[in-house]
């Protein structure tokens, strides 16, 4: 059971079941159940580290965005000029 919900979760892209499903990996007994769940959680670490670079990219270029819209905003003068 264990073994088909982390084949659901990765299909689904659900990082929060896979998080439980890592909380809790029961005693495998089988050769060929352990063989799986080792590819399984391979692929689980694939999925994660690829939302890991989307989130590093978009932070990125959000950090672009903010660059650039302040640079766009008018110059205040600063709050001690005392020229006048």
């Amino acid at each position: 059971m264990w073994l088909t919900n982390l084949k659901i979760a990765i299909v689904e892209k659900n990082t929060d079941k896979l998080n439980e499903l890592m909380d809790e990996i029961p005693q495998l007994e089988k050769k060929e159940d352990i063989e799986q769940a080792i590819y399984l959680i391979k692929e689980a670490t694939k999925l994660v580290q690829s939302f890991q670079d989307e989130t590093f990219t978009s932070m990125k270029q959000m950090k672009k965005n903010i660059t650039f819209l302040r640079a766009t905003e008018p110059q205040r003068p600063s709050k001690f000029d005392i020229k006048s």
